[in-house]
């Protein structure tokens, strides 16, 4: 086993996940008085669903794209996904 690529990828997501949509609304569903556990195994089903199709994805598109373009675009996009929220109301 990679563990330092498993290492990478962990800390990655983890701290890209942190404060995002994903756990304010997993918090919302909590606050409102649902089942905590309940809402723990749905949000942690549907994180992992969510990271298996990006593996597929990620899989498939790396066999017919070079990774570095995908790797651009991906950044490019979180740059204007950044720049749009900076300037909208």
């Amino acid at each position: 086993m990679d563990w330092r690529s498993l290492i990478i990828v962990f800390w990655s997501v983890f701290l890209a996940e942190i404060g995002d949509k994903t756990q304010l609304a997993t918090m919302m569903f909590s606050a409102e008085g649902r089942d905590p556990y309940i809402v723990f195994i749905g949000s942690a089903v549907a994180l992992i669903l969510a990271a298996g199709i990006g593996v597929v994805a990620g899989n498939w598109l790396s066999t017919r794209i070079d990774p570095s373009y995908i790797k651009m675009v991906a950044g490019a996009g979180f740059i204007i996904i950044g720049v749009w929220t900076l300037f909208s109301r």
